[in-house]
């Protein structure tokens, strides 16, 4: 059985990379090996991505601890001690059980990745996920952060609901070097990473962004996702304030004839926080990746 969706075939398929996607894709699975388990114990970072059960927007959120809040307690299984901050949009996503929930942890120390997709079971301290899909990602496009500090007293401001982006939102996009993609389809959720030189994601006007599909692991999960369902949602955060600014709306995909890609996004909602995370990182190294690592 193909681990991938009508969806993900049909954008490989324009791409031309269906049999380096099936050599991929040999990788997924729902066990949690030992070396994936001993990377999120290390972690004080997890993203999570979702469809809220009320409205249907899909969100992708960010959820902090001192590491070790994040574990693997089973074979098949992802334990969180934690929960997004106050007010968070996917509050009502994260405790309602069978919710389809993607997850990434990404450690921009060493350059790695891990995604972990399944259904949510509430647990007294925070939440659960029966994993379905387990798998790493390559380093491509993450900036190195050496080192990072739990910021002890920072208190998160205070939250802004916005139906589009001013200048203070606009401009911590233009900074981005970073951003989570939160996508869904009828089997369940994923949330990925994009990065690239700051400027790689441009605010087209308050309610509208765009950014390069950079070439990638030939999955195409997060675009044969919006091939099927264009709900999406982003995070982008401040590595330095732990500033986050969430993005929900829909997302579509341009095809150059070159080959090139380009997403574009329309803006529904949004919610910024400053200084919602309590984790300072130092400063980025450029990703050898970029195609443009000049800046």
């Amino acid at each position: 059985m193909s681990v991938y969706h009508a969806g993900s075939r049909a954008v490989q398929d324009v791409v031309g990379v269906r049999d380096r996607a099936d050599h991929v894709g040999r990788s997924l699975g729902p066990d949690v090996k030992p070396v994936a388990a001993a990377f999120l114990e290390l972690q004080p970072l997890l993203v999570a991505g979702a469809a809220d059960p009320v409205t249907g927007r899909v969100w992708a959120s960010p959820i902090a601890g001192t590491p070790g809040f994040v574990r693997a307690t089973g074979p098949r299984r992802m334990s969180v001690t934690s929960g997004p901050p106050a007010g968070d949009p996917l509050a009502t996503a994260l405790s309602t059980p069978g919710t389809a929930v993607g997850t990434i942890a990404l450690d921009p120390r060493t350059r790695r990745r891990m995604r972990l997709n399944g259904r949510l079971r509430p647990t007294p301290r925070g939440f659960a996920v029966e994993a379905e899909q387990v798998f790493a990602n390559c380093p491509k496009y993450i900036r190195r952060r050496e080192t990072f500090e739990q910021v002890r007293g920072r208190a998160p401001g205070a939250s802004r609901a916005l139906t589009r982006l001013g200048a203070e939102q606009a401009g911590l996009v233009a900074a981005a070097d970073t951003f989570f993609l939160a996508t869904v389809h009828t089997d369940g959720a994923d949330v990925s990473h994009r990065g690239g030189a700051p400027g790689f994601v441009r605010v087209v006007s308050p309610r509208e962004l765009t950014w390069p599909d950079y070439p990638g692991n030939a999955m195409f999960r997060s675009l044969g996702n919006l091939h099927c369902d264009p709900r999406a949602g982003l995070l982008f955060l401040d590595w330095t304030t732990g500033t986050t600014l969430q993005l929900t709306g829909s997302a579509r995909t341009g095809f150059g004839t070159g080959g090139e890609r380009t997403v574009r996004f329309t803006v529904t909602g949004a919610v910024h926080v400053p200084a919602a995370l309590p984790l300072r990182w130092s400063a980025p190294e450029h990703s050898p990746a970029d195609p443009d690592n000049s800046r």
